[in-house]
Formats: C-alpha cells, sequence, structure tokens
C-alpha cells in the first residue's frame, strides 16, 4: 500500500469515528426539532463543554434523523477511506461524503479533514515525471513521523481536551484552537511527506526496472495505480 493511502485511510477512519460520536449525541437528544441549522451534539455534557457541546450543522429538521444520517454516512466515510480511496474517483466520491457528513450533524472539524484527505486521495498513484529531489527524499522519509504526530495532534484534541478538562480542570479555548491548528498542520505535512515518499519509490522502480517502467501519467510502483 502507498505511504499516501495509509495516511488518507489513517484519518479517514478518525474521521468515521468522529462522526459516528457526534450521531450518537444527536439521536440521544431524540425526536425534537433543533433550533436553528447549527446545533450541539452533546449539548448537556459536561465533559465536552470545553469543546462547545460539539457543535454541528444539519440541514434536516430532526436531531433523531440527523444523527442516524450522521452515523451512516461517517460508516461510510470510514469504510470508503480504508478500501476505496484509491480507485479512480475515490478522492472525489470521499470529498462528496465529507460534504455530506458536513450536512447532517457530523460536526465541521471531521467533515473538513474528510475534504482534505479526499483531495489528497486525488493524487494517489499520479506522480511527477522528473526524479525526486534531496528534499522529496528527506521528507519521505519522514512521512511515518509525521503521520504519527498528526494522529497524535487530533487525539490530543478528542479526547485529550475532554480528559484534561475532566480531570485536571484544564478549561481554555487557546488550547483547543492551537491543537487544532497543530493538528491540521501535522495532517498537510503527513500528506506532502507520503506524496514524497511514494515518489521516491517509483522512482526507485523506475531504476531497478528500466525505462519501459516508465509511463506517460509519471513513475508507478506496483500498487499505487488505480483500478
Amino acid at each position: 500500500m502507498s505511504a499516501l493511502r495509509i495516511v488518507i485511510s489513517t484519518f479517514g477512519v478518525l474521521v468515521g469515528l468522529a462522526g459516528i460520536e457526534h450521531g450518537v449525541g444527536e439521536i440521544l437528544q431524540g425526536s425534537v426539532r433543533p433550533g436553528g441549522l447549527v446545533i450541539e451534539s452533546w449539548p448537556d455534557s459536561a465533559a465536552l463543554e470545553i469543546l462547545g457541546g460539539e457543535p454541528a450543522l444539519t440541514v434536516i429538521p430532526n436531531l433523531l434523523a440527523t444523527g442516524i444520517f450522521a452515523v451512516v454516512v461517517a460508516v461510510a466515510v470510514l469504510v470508503w477511506s480504508v478500501a476505496f480511496a484509491g480507485r479512480r474517483h475515490g478522492g472525489l466520491v470521499l470529498i462528496l461524503l465529507s460534504v455530506l457528513l458536513l450536512l447532517v450533524g457530523g460536526g465541521f472539524g471531521p467533515p473538513l479533514i474528510g475534504i482534505v484527505i479526499g483531495v489528497g486521495a486525488t493524487r494517489i498513484g499520479v506522480l511527477p515525471r522528473r526524479g525526486p529531489g534531496r528534499v522529496a527524499q528527506a521528507a519521505g522519509r519522514a512521512w511515518p513521523w509525521l503521520l504519527g504526530t498528526a494522529v497524535l495532534g487530533y487525539l490530543s484534541l478528542l479526547p485529550g481536551t475532554v480528559l484534561l478538562s475532566r480531570f485536571l480542570g484544564v478549561d481554555d479555548p487557546r488550547l483547543v484552537l492551537g491543537l487544532s491548528v497543530f493538528s491540521f498542520a501535522g495532517l498537510f505535512l503527513a500528506l506532502g511527506a507520503a506524496s514524497a515518499e511514494d515518489h521516491v519509490r517509483a522512482a526507485t522502480a523506475v531504476e531497478t526496472r528500466g525505462p519501459a517502467h516508465r509511463q506517460s501519467g509519471g513513475w508507478r510502483e506496483p500498487g499505487l495505480g488505480r483500478r
């Protein structure tokens, strides 16, 4: 599996789980009409107060239905990102699913991450014609560490901030903002480094297998191309 696809699959799982968590909170509120387009998935949860009750957007005039749709779409995002993101138009489908997740109560952060990894998925198997430079080679070697850092940043936000608030009394909105920026920055860096690693692998395959391995769209390592 390509490095880029591993990054996308990893964050696709996190997005799916976060969307499910939003949906469960909305389901528990019952069959009531929301007060507007913007809702709180967990309005009565003291633990999630630091996250503002986990705000979300819904175009469905019923919280129970919103939660059910959020769970279903979140599961679809999770499955698609793991199993099908590398297919032709897989990135586009992931983007559309993420937009749908945004509209049915899946929160704001998770769908935004889904859109970002969906854009990244459109680059799976698409490699430059020119060989990788030293910067790309160095970045490629760092991709697992950058992925781990990005995941750590995400988990520090949720459930990290919830645990800090619950057990240590840390309740600072600036912490939430800082961890959000850190997590997104880590994600972008991980996507870039993983793409560089795939470029390096493909270039190595060309050197090993000879010019016949070069294709019109650039180098393609076995397993990187779309099905």
